[in-house]
C-alpha cells in the first residue's frame, strides 16, 4: 500500500510507505495522505473476537510495516487495555436502532479505539528505526486524553497537547491534566479549538522546527487514526445486518469518525446512509444541505467536542470530490480559508448530498433526547451520543436499521446528564478518580512562536 498527499499532482506525486505515513502525519504540502487505492474487504465473516477484525481489516493499510503475526499481537495488547469484552458492544434503543458503545477504553471516549493502537504502531516503528518521535495534538476534549493515556510512558515519545482553555469539560480537562507521566504534557490554550489546530499545523509547516523537533501526529490528520476507526463499522454490521444494509448515524466535528464509515462504505461494506450529526456548530450540515462551506464564530455547547468551524479531515473527502485533483483540493481550501467560505460545483455538492445526509441539534434538543433516552431506554447517553441519536431518530427511514455511534461514557459530562435527567450518571472508578488529583497545566497563548518554545523546552533528547 502506498500514500499521497491530498495537495500533490499526478505528476510529480510522492508515494510513500504506511511506515513514513504515520510518524509524518501531515504531508510536507500541507495536504493529508490517503491510500492510493481503496482494498476490497478481507475474508473476515464472524471473526472470534474484536482484535481478530482489527488486524484483518489494517493488515493491507499498514502494508508490511509490521508482519501479519505482530500485527495482530499488537492490536490484541492494544485491546486488552477496554473493559468490556466485545471492545466495542452493541446495545438496543429499539428493534431497529441501536447504540455502538465505543467508551470502554481506558479514557472512555471512542478515540481509545484507534489511539491504543496507534501508539503502538508509533513504538513499533521507532524501535525498528532506534529513534524518537515529539507528538504534538489538538483537542477539543477526548483526543488529548486519549492520545495522552496512550502515550505515557513510552521511552521513545513525548506529547504535549493544546486544548482550547474554558472550552472542555472540567472532568476531559482534569483527564489530561493529572497524569502522572514525564513524557506528558497538557497546554491550555487562549482561542478556540480551530486555534489550537491551526498552531498544529504551523508547526508542522515550519519544516526546520518539524525537522529539529522530530515531530509526530495522532490527531486524525493520521491516516493510521482513520484505518482503525474503520473496524468499528465492519464490527457492527457483521453482528446486526446479515444481509440488510446499516445506516450509520455519527456525532462528528472534525469528519474524522464518519471518514472511517465512508472508507467502510468504499471497501465494500454495505452501508445504506451515513448521517452526520451536528450541534449548533453546522458547517457539515449545511455544506450537504447546500454545497457551501462557509464558517460561522465557534459557539459553545453542551456537545464541546464538536465545536469546531474547520474539520481538517474533510480534505481527504474534497480530495475525492475533486477526482485526485490536489491542485485545485488546494486552491479550494486556500479560498476557504482566505475569505471563510468556498462553494463545490453543482456536481461535486450532488455526489456529496447522495453519499451523506447531515442535520443538526441545539441544546435544548440535546437535553430532550437525552431525558428520553433515559425515561424509555433506562439508559444514561452524554450529550454528543446524544446529538448522533437525536439526528438518526429525527432522520431514519421507516424500516431503516440504524445504527447510533455512542462516543463517550456518559460521566464524563454529569453536569449535562444531571440536566436532562435529574440525576448525575454513575461514574467508573477510574474516571471517578481525576477529580482528587493535582493538576499539571501550561496556559499558552494563542501564538506559534510561544507554543514551539514550549515544546523546546519539554521534549526529551
Amino acid at each position: 500500500m502506498r500514500y499521497v498527499s491530498t495537495r500533490s499532482s499526478v505528476g510529480d506525486r510522492a508515494r510513500l510507505g504506511f511506515d513514513d505515513v504515520l510518524l509524518g502525519g501531515l504531508a510536507g504540502d500541507g495536504g493529508l495522505y490517503v491510500p492510493e487505492h481503496v482494498p476490497k474487504l478481507p475474508d473476515c465473516a464472524r471473526p472470534d473476537s474484536y482484535a481478530e477484525l482489527a488486524a484483518r481489516i489494517m493488515g493491507p493499510y499498514v502494508g508490511g510495516t509490521v508482519d501479519d503475526d505482530g500485527l495482530a499481537e499488537l492490536v490484541a495488547d492494544a485491546y486488552a487495555t477496554f473493559d468490556h469484552p466485545e471492545v466495542c458492544p452493541l446495545v438496543a434503543l429499539d428493534d431497529d436502532h441501536w447504540l455502538l458503545e465505543l467508551f470502554h477504553g481506558p479514557t472512555f471516549a471512542f478515540k481509545d479505539v484507534a489511539l491504543q493502537v496507534v501508539a503502538r504502531l508509533f513504538d513499533h516503528e521507532l524501535e525498528r528505526r532506534d529513534e524518537r518521535a515529539m507528538i504534538v495534538a489538538a483537542t477539543s476534549g477526548d483526543t488529548g486524553s486519549a492520545a495522552m493515556e496512550a502515550v505515557a510512558g513510552r521511552d521513545r515519545l513525548d506529547i504535549v497537547v493544546l486544548h482550547p482553555a474554558g472550552r472542555t469539560s472540567e472532568i476531559q480537562r482534569r483527564q489530561m491534566t493529572t497524569l502522572e507521566a514525564p513524557n506528558v504534557h497538557a497546554a491550555a490554550v487562549d482561542g478556540t479549538f480551530d486555534d489550537c489546530q491551526d498552531l498544529v499545523k504551523a508547526m508542522f509547516g515550519d519544516e526546520r522546527f518539524r525537522t529539529e523537533s522530530r515531530l509526530a501526529a495522532v490527531n486524525s490528520i493520521n491516516w493510521a487514526r482513520v484505518a482503525a476507526q474503520i473496524v468499528y463499522y465492519v464490527w457492527a454490521a457483521q453482528r446486526l445486518a446479515g444481509d440488510r444494509p446499516v445506516t450509520f448515524c455519527v456525532p462528528t466535528g472534525n469528519f474524522g469518525n464518519v471518514l472511517a464509515g465512508h472508507y467502510a462504505r468504499r471497501m465494500g461494506l454495505r452501508i445504506g446512509r451515513l448521517l452526520i450529526a451536528s450541534n449548533t456548530n453546522d458547517i457539515l450540515s449545511r455544506l450537504i444541505e447546500t454545497g457551501e462551506l462557509a464558517t460561522h464564530d465557534v459557539t459553545p455547547t453542551l456537545s464541546p467536542s464538536m465545536d469546531i468551524q474547520i474539520s481538517s479531515n474533510l480534505e481527504r473527502l474534497l480530495f475525492e470530490l475533486f477526482d485526485g485533483d490536489g491542485a485545485a483540493t488546494a486552491e479550494l481550501l486556500g479560498q476557504f480559508r482566505a475569505r471563510g467560505r468556498a462553494r463545490l460545483t453543482p456536481q461535486q455538492h450532488q455526489r456529496l448530498a447522495a453519499e451523506f445526509f447531515g442535520d443538526r441539534l441545539n441544546d435544548r434538543e440535546t437535553l430532550e433526547v437525552m431525558g428520553r433516552v433515559r425515561a424509555e431506554a433506562q439508559m444514561f447517553i452524554d450529550p454528543h451520543t446524544a446529538v448522533g441519536v437525536g439526528v438518526a431518530q429525527r432522520g431514519r427511514r421507516p424500516g431503516e436499521l440504524v445504527v447510533s455511534l455512542a462516543t463517550a461514557h456518559p460521566a464524563k459530562f454529569p453536569e449535562a446528564v444531571a440536566r436532562a435527567t435529574g440525576s448525575p450518571p454513575p461514574a467508573p472508578l477510574a474516571l471517578a478518580a481525576v477529580a482528587d488529583r493535582a493538576e499539571r497545566c501550561t496556559s499558552l497563548p494563542n501564538d506559534a512562536e510561544a507554543v514551539k518554545d514550549f515544546v523546546r523546552s519539554v521534549r526529551r533528547d
